[in-house]
């Protein structure tokens, strides 16, 4: 090669490393992790940047609603984020999120859709079309349409359960939902229609637990293999083997959340597995605790690990798609805290706090790009 071939290599070399230089630190400067917190009291949205190199949240803007905001949900393609009220008038509130700065633009035009009563819970189907939304005071569970643009619709079907249904959630496959009846005590499993929202009850339709127990919430492993079932009123946790193609759930295991020693009336609230499935966390309000159990890829079950103290009256958290953080919002201390998880042994390390609304009670987590 002649010096002038080899000093056009040298400017062609040099240009494309700054290029690439470039194009990486725009991609980190545009990488963020935005964290929205609901505060029922306070009657607003805590919208918090995560800042995963000093593990703290800080303050992004905070968003009035107007009510009791409490369950929220994120679209699957995470350009909107769904907030129920749950002061009347019911209603569910459709906000754009935008990426680059994670602030709330509030849908203009079927902003807010009507719900059909008061929800403890609210999900999209796999596809971000559907709506679910479980009542407990209501006893029943509904589906709502969702548009192109992200907003809500009219409700599209309401159908009745058993006392004081908590949680509904679709499969991956977006095949079957599964609704908890914390009064009942069982799990309904419903047939869905993608196409057309509609539900129809499986067989068997309904799955039930130990009396008192309490269904509150259910979560899948990215597998689909096992679903794993947090107890309110006994603060138990059930394993259950999960078949796909049936939609049907077969009992494996059942544990406890509560410490040793724990003298009260349990309180359990929420349950999250780590993003590689090898963790799983359960939250209980009266010891305001954490629970740490190791999953068996093989199996399925639970090793306690046990408890970690966490905010005071822990009825939500999340945990960030790294598996780094899990942030928990504290009813009564008014304030999230978050925890460092050791990525080797899932182990929840001290937190560091930050104070929100008034009664913080459901954390949602999303990143881009």
């Amino acid at each position: 090669m002649n010096s002038r071939n080899s000093s056009s290599a040298k400017v062609v070399r040099t240009a494309l490393a700054v290029a690439c230089g470039l194009a990486a630190a725009a991609g980190s400067a545009s990488a963020a992790t935005w964290v929205y917190v609901s505060n029922a009291d306070s009657q607003e949205i805590s919208v918090l940047e995560l800042d995963r190199s000093q593990g703290t949240v800080k303050p992004v803007e905070t968003v009035n609603v107007g009510g009791q905001v409490m369950p929220m949900a994120v679209s699957p393609d995470k350009r909107f984020l769904y907030a129920a009220l749950r002061s009347q008038p019911f209603r569910v509130t459709s906000f754009a999120i935008d990426p680059a700065t994670g602030k709330l633009r509030k849908l203009r035009k079927l902003g807010e859709a009507p719900l059909a009563d008061s929800m403890a819970n609210i999900d999209t189907d796999a596809t971000g079309t559907w709506l679910f939304a479980a009542s407990y005071p209501g006893h029943k569970i509904t589906v709502n349409s969702i548009d192109k643009e992200g907003k809500v619709g009219a409700i599209q079907q309401l159908v009745p359960t058993a006392p004081n249904a908590h949680a509904i959630h679709a499969d991956a496959n977006n095949r079957f939902v599964l609704a908890t009846s914390l009064g009942g005590d069982n799990v309904s499993a419903w047939r869905f229609d993608a196409t057309t929202g509609r539900l129809t009850p499986n067989e068997p339709a309904l799955t039930t637990t130990p009396p008192k127990s309490g269904p509150r919430h259910i979560v899948w492993d990215k597998a689909q293999r096992y679903a794993y079932l947090l107890n309110e009123l006994d603060a138990s946790l059930q394993v259950f083997a999960w078949d796909g193609a049936k939609g049907t759930l077969q009992p494996l295991q059942s544990t406890t959340t509560l410490p040793a020693g724990f003298t009260g009336k349990p309180w359990a609230a929420d349950i999250h597995l780590s993003p590689d499935g090898r963790h799983l966390y359960a939250s209980e309000r009266t010891s305001s605790t954490l629970s740490t159990f190791r999953v068996d890829a093989a199996t399925g079950k639970l090793q306690p690990l046990g408890q970690t103290p966490t905010e005071k009256t822990p009825r939500g958290f999340a945990i960030d798609s790294s598996g780094r953080f899990l942030i928990a919002a504290g009813q009564e201390s008014h304030s999230v805290s978050v925890h460092p998880i050791d990525p080797a042994t899932g182990a929840l390390g001290t937190p560091k706090q930050l104070p929100v609304g008034k009664n913080p009670n459901w954390v949602e987590i999303v990143d881009f790009p």
